[in-house]
């Protein structure tokens, strides 16, 4: 089954051709990562799909349903959920803060309520609390519900940023260069946290540099070069593609 399907996707900026025509399935709890030179579309894609950016033409549906023009919060209802390439935390709040206003789409007190605290909005709040804890212990980071957000070491950041997508309660995750920026160290713990989402039946559409990243969790791969896709398939024969040595990965690889 097909959890995710793109069809002819193009996005222009004025004259530019960010993205052309690119078509491609996700299907359901597999690891599927887009991978590309900077400035391949990658990242444009991911905007599409989380309603931060209209498409120029083309269509997104998401287990059925039509994504092209609904607005993020939409999107996220749906169960898609997001991290960026430049972290995106509330750095001034703390851990927790930033897990439990991931769910407040799933409360019903509203502003009102959060404001005079009726009792029916200290029972959400104490369940909200409860799963941040849970989500917070799946990236590592249950030892730091207090902690101010901005102090956090990078590694734990990314980490965090990945347990507030989570906090949705999304069925499709798109991860987007989750180890940038991370020594050796940090990004095995990233694989492994990717590898253990996926066990929970998650999907994950992920964008990422690191070609041992790449290679070692991907399912399938789908290759884009100058907003359009080259190739497409299973980690073993991406590797060896001419049109992908030549586009991105290089002599070395």
């Amino acid at each position: 089954m097909y959890l995710l399907e793109v069809k002819g996707l193009s996005k222009y900026f004025g004259g530019i051709k960010a993205v052309e025509e690119v078509t491609f399935k996700v299907k359901e709890g597999i690891i599927m990562s887009i991978i590309g030179p900077n400035g391949a579309g990658k990242t444009t894609i991911f905007n599409c799909l989380t309603g931060l950016s209209n498409p120029t033409k083309g269509d997104l549906y998401f287990s059925g349903t039509k994504l092209t023009g609904l607005p993020p919060h939409r999107i996220v209802r749906l169960g898609i959920s997001r991290t960026f390439q430049n972290i995106r935390l509330f750095r001034e709040m703390s851990v927790i803060e930033n897990v439990m206003v991931a769910q407040h789409h799933k409360t019903r007190s509203g502003l009102i309520g959060s404001i005079i605290r009726w009792k029916r909005f200290r029972d959400e709040e104490k369940v909200v609390r409860e799963k941040s804890i849970e989500y917070l212990g799946l990236v590592g980071l249950s030892d730091y519900p207090d902690a101010i957000s901005g102090n956090l070491p990078y590694g734990a950041q990314r980490r965090l940023e990945i347990a507030r997508a989570l906090a949705t309660e999304p069925s499709l995750i798109l991860l987007d260069e989750p180890t940038a920026g991370m020594n050796p160290q940090e990004t095995s713990e990233i694989m492994s946290l990717i590898r253990n989402f996926k066990k929970l039946g998650k999907t994950i559409l992920l964008i990422e540099h690191d070609m041992k990243v790449v290679m070692g969790i991907s399912d399938w791969i789908v290759v884009l070069d100058h907003g359009v896709k080259i190739a497409e398939g299973l980690p073993a024969d991406i590797r060896k593609d001419s049109m992908v040595i030549g586009a991105y990965l290089g002599r070395e690889h």
